[in-house]
């Protein structure tokens, strides 16, 4: 029986990369195939950080993650910068302040947005002004990615980060003290991402979980306020 689970185990190996391919297994990030794997690594670091996630909380679009990963928490609020989105609850633009309520939110939870906002200064910038004195920035950036099409078709898909220009980016709006960047990914996730490989197609999800900070394909900020 041992040998049955570990000749399964080599027999799935070359199925994921069988051969190098000039064109991906998905186009759409592995989402038509189950969990995108970039996916996993923003859900990790907002699982490693819900205890920020309390009191008024306001999300990009939605308000999925603030439900799942909250505790404690008085309000789901919605950020979006079209009317149309019947659900939002706050309608404004991160790099016009203009737009922006000032110093009510607790929790700011803004996963891959960053990167198809091309004045991301100003964008960090609104960032800190909805915060609470106290409050925090929970985020998450792009370091290896395919282009988002559907993005960029519609506002543009911009920019792609490391640890080094998002740490500097936030350090002119945030206290560096109070700034905690933390990267997810190695060759072997970096590899099965870009082949649009979702985490149901890997033997297991050990082999995401070791991090290689030269191969950053999910980038975490949390920055306190």
């Amino acid at each position: 029986m041992k040998f049955i689970r570990k000749a399964r185990h080599i027999f799935r190996r070359p199925i994921i990369f069988d051969t190098i391919r000039t064109h991906p297994v998905s186009t759409v990030f592995g989402m038509d195939r189950g969990t995108p794997i970039d996916r996993y690594y923003i859900e990790t670091f907002l699982q490693e950080n819900c205890d920020y996630i309390h009191g008024n909380v306001l999300e990009i679009a939605e308000n999925t993650y603030s439900k799942k990963f909250g505790k404690n928490t008085t309000s789901h609020k919605i950020l979006h910068s079209e009317p149309s989105n019947k659900k939002g609850v706050i309608i404004g633009d991160l790099t016009d302040p203009t737009t922006l309520p000032e110093e009510e939110i607790d929790c700011f939870i803004c996963t891959q947005t960053l990167n198809f906002i091309f004045d991301v200064s100003s964008a960090i910038k609104g960032s800190y002004r909805l915060l609470k004195k106290g409050g925090c920035f929970l985020g998450t950036v792009s370091g290896i990615s395919q282009i988002s099409r559907y993005d960029m078709e519609r506002w543009g898909d911009y920019w792609r980060f490391t640890n080094l220009s998002i740490q500097q980016l936030f350090e002119q709006a945030f206290e560096k003290p109070n700034i905690e960047i933390r990267t997810f990914g190695n060759v072997f996730a970096a590899n099965a991402f870009l082949q649009g490989l979702a985490v149901e197609d890997l033997p297991t999800t050990e082999e995401l979980k070791f991090n290689d900070t030269n191969y950053q394909i999910i980038i975490g900020i949390r920055a306190l306020k």
